[in-house]
């Protein structure tokens, strides 16, 4: 038992504070190519169609409070015109409500045509997070019996705003982003006590690159690498590496890899014309993951696309 609490101890003061007092930053994704729109606004409108895609991330299995994320998005290009829009909704919780931070962003885009295939996306997101933080409850975790006495934080409204450019063709995509680009401040910096929190958490902007290539290996199956990479103030490097295999238009299988953290299987399924599912699940290589209580984590994602059996798609695109 004094392993398991010090590990939860560890876990709450890491996804809180981070290193160097720092709070945890954006959501982390493993299915982060069928769910874009959440690291680049840029990226809203570019399927040509409505697209409404719901996403569920509960990480570490097995670690009591460990972090839960919900996430909806919405997304459209406006008839005629060169702009495309969206709205995000995430939902981050922790310790089973100790946090929670609720994200609200409108997005909005403009393409232009810069080749015969290629369209590049100038993205904007405006919106900001309610933070709610449980005192109390946080006092009751071990390794926190002593915490400060401060009010409970309830619904701390942070405004935001972000920027992205999204590259696109038939095959090919890439994309440079900054969902955020406003470093908040999350207390109120007045305690110089070390074993004290209030002086604690301030977010960074975290800068994304996300790219991929499909390659067609015979009528019948598609090859997808793709990588995304993550740059944040005071923290390691974050790539991700996936590689994926699409078969008859209908059924995806692949496999990815976060450097130094973590292993990933993937699997999606295009259940109709207009509804997708997908799934996956990672393997913890870091030393977190050599515990008995890391189950690993887990998404469930799935997409619905306004997709009219007279405008059906000859080739959705995979991505």
């Amino acid at each position: 038992m004094a392993i398991k609490n010090s590990l939860l101890a560890s876990l709450f003061l890491v996804v809180l504070f981070g290193s160097g007092a720092w709070a945890q930053q954006d959501a982390q994704y493993t299915q982060y190519m069928f769910n874009t729109m959440s690291v680049n606004p840029a990226y809203a409108g570019s399927r040509g169609q409505l697209s409404v895609a719901a996403l569920y991330r509960s990480q570490w299995v097995g670690v009591d409070g460990a972090p839960e994320t919900w996430t909806l998005n919405l997304h459209s290009p406006v008839r005629n015109s060169r702009i495309g829009y969206g709205i995000s909704i995430v939902n981050d919780k922790i310790g089973e409500g100790t946090i929670q931070e609720t994200y609200l962003d409108a997005l909005v885009s403009y393409t232009i045509d810069v080749s015969l295939k290629g369209k590049l996306s100038f993205g904007l997101k405006l919106g900001g997070n309610f933070l709610n933080l449980d005192f109390e409850q946080l006092r009751q975790r071990p390794g926190f019996e002593e915490a400060t006495n401060t009010d409970n934080i309830e619904n701390k409204f942070s405004p935001n705003f972000g920027l992205g450019l999204y590259y696109h063709t038939d095959r090919f995509y890439a994309g440079l982003s900054a969902p955020n680009l406003l470093e908040t401040e999350h207390f109120d910096g007045s305690s110089n006590d070390a074993n004290d929190i209030d002086f604690l958490s301030q977010d960074r902007i975290n800068f994304y690159m996300i790219t991929g290539y499909v390659f067609d290996l015979n009528d019948n199956l598609k090859f997808k690498p793709a990588l995304l990479t993550k740059v944040v103030g005071g923290a390691p490097l974050q790539v991700d590496l996936s590689t994926s295999f699409l078969f008859a238009e209908k059924f995806s299988l692949g496999a990815a890899y976060r450097w130094d953290a973590a292993v990933s299987g993937l699997a999606g399924f295009q259940i109709t014309d207009q509804i997708m599912l997908g799934l996956a699940y990672d393997s913890e290589t870091t030393s977190l993951g050599d515990t008995q209580f890391n189950s690993g984590s887990f998404e469930v994602f799935l997409r619905w696309e306004l997709v009219k059996s007279f405008e059906k798609l000859v080739s959705p695109r995979f991505f």
